[in-house]
């Protein structure tokens, strides 16, 4: 059986939706990101056993190299993520799919919406998009997310997509200050679309 290398894969770089345009990172969007971050830091670093890189002090630079690095990875087909804009070109929200086995597929799928543009429906509707992209265009057997236990809202947006709850791994994780924190594993899978 002949595999194609995950690097030949054909790999939508832009998805649309009625609201959003999802499309992969490009050199120069490191201060819309940056700007995104700043207004939601104190929400991004609640959770810091999931979003260890809110932890780091942020800055364009660090906001560019992340989204130079992310295209890269996505070139290289490793990780996916994609940037949120809403129609008039605000960056509103970033999701991914990381932690990618080409052989089964699985992917683990990650998000998180800009604080001014919260409870609009916008992640929700960003992160259907993907979903459907994985199972539909990237033939996913299983979409997986990890969240802290604690993290309500993060779960339910899971739950909304018709990902079951697996299972809680307990003292899963470790925060910066030494907090042991408890990991839900959440998954879609082919048979469950």
């Amino acid at each position: 059986m002949v595999t194609t290398p995950p690097i030949l894969r054909p790999i939508a770089s832009e998805l649309k939706t009625d609201r959003l345009h999802l499309r992969a990172p490009r050199e120069g969007d490191g201060e819309r990101v940056y700007e995104a971050v700043v207004e939601t830091l104190d929400q991004l670093r609640a959770w810091p056993a999931s979003l260890p890189w809110a932890m780091v002090e942020p800055s364009v630079a660090v906001s560019e190299t992340f989204c130079r690095e992310s295209a890269a990875a996505f070139i290289k087909r490793s990780t996916l993520v994609y940037l949120v804009f809403d129609h008039a070109g605000n960056f509103v929200a970033s999701t991914s799919l990381h932690r990618i086995n080409w052989a089964v597929p699985k992917f683990e799928v990650g998000y998180w919406c800009r604080a001014s543009r919260q409870h609009q429906g916008l992640m929700t509707e960003a992160l259907g998009a993907l979903m459907r992209y994985a199972f539909d265009g990237l033939g996913a057997q299983r979409v997986e997310a990890f969240t802290e236990e604690q993290n309500l809202a993060s779960r339910l947006l899971c739950e909304k997509f018709g990902m079951q709850l697996e299972g809680i791994m307990r003292k899963d994780r470790i925060t910066p200050s030494g907090s042991v924190r408890n990991t839900c594993v959440y998954a879609a899978v082919a048979s469950d679309q």
